[in-house]
């Protein structure tokens, strides 16, 4: 199973092109690092203090993630899933059962956090969402207090810092790694990378 990663800043498109992904290749799964923020009493308090503490890399269960990856890559067939509700701030789990036998399978790993987990990203197709400031801003704003109770300002607040800790923390990714930059909602560029993801699983296809 060959892994996507879907990186960004928020609201530049991640879960749009995940949806995309996922409604083509349909036997694919996808992990949304924003599931898996942590609720434990440590966290709740350094977010009395810290109120950019949920856009920072200590926020997320990292090793959880890295974990359901490694069962993932032992197509073990029963996997546990979190889910994070952000109004009550708490996870919850479910299982998931995977059938390891689909012919367009990806795991998808969407998140502003998946370019910065314990895995090798020289095995993974790396995308990164670009899109304007502006626009990626409406949209937040939009999810924000839909999703998460947050105000205006709070989330204008929260934005800059997770806008500037995105682009201050992403430059050794894309140092170091292959990475596609793309907009998801640019047909064209769009269209570019489903034929290099189409091509990728023919020639796996042809490996097998």
């Amino acid at each position: 199973m060959r892994t996507i990663i879907i990186s960004g800043p928020s609201g530049s498109g991640k879960t749009i092109l995940s949806h995309k992904l996922l409604e083509l290749f349909q036997d694919s799964i996808v992990l949304n690092t924003d599931s898996y923020y942590r609720d434990n009493i440590l966290i709740r308090f350094l977010s009395i203090f810290r109120f950019d503490i949920y856009d920072r890399i200590i926020s997320i269960k990292r090793k959880e993630i890295s974990k359901i990856i490694s069962s993932l890559n032992n197509k073990e067939e029963l996997i546990n899933i979190s889910h994070y509700d952000f109004k009550k701030r708490k996870s919850s789990y479910s299982k998931m059962f995977i059938n390891y036998n689909g012919e367009n399978q990806f795991l998808i790993l969407e998140g502003i956090f998946s370019h910065r987990l314990c895995i090798n990203y020289n095995n993974t197709i790396n995308i990164v969402c670009e899109e304007e400031k502006e626009i990626c801003l409406k949209r937040r704003i939009i999810r924000d207090q839909i999703e998460r109770n947050r105000n205006i300002i709070e989330v204008n607040k929260k934005f800059n810092v997770s806008w500037n800790l995105f682009y201050k923390n992403i430059k050794k990714y894309l140092k170091f790694n292959k990475v596609i930059l793309l907009n998801p909602v640019d047909k064209i560029s769009y269209n570019k990378l489903i034929v290099k993801l189409k091509k990728l699983k023919k020639d796996n296809q042809k490996k097998n």
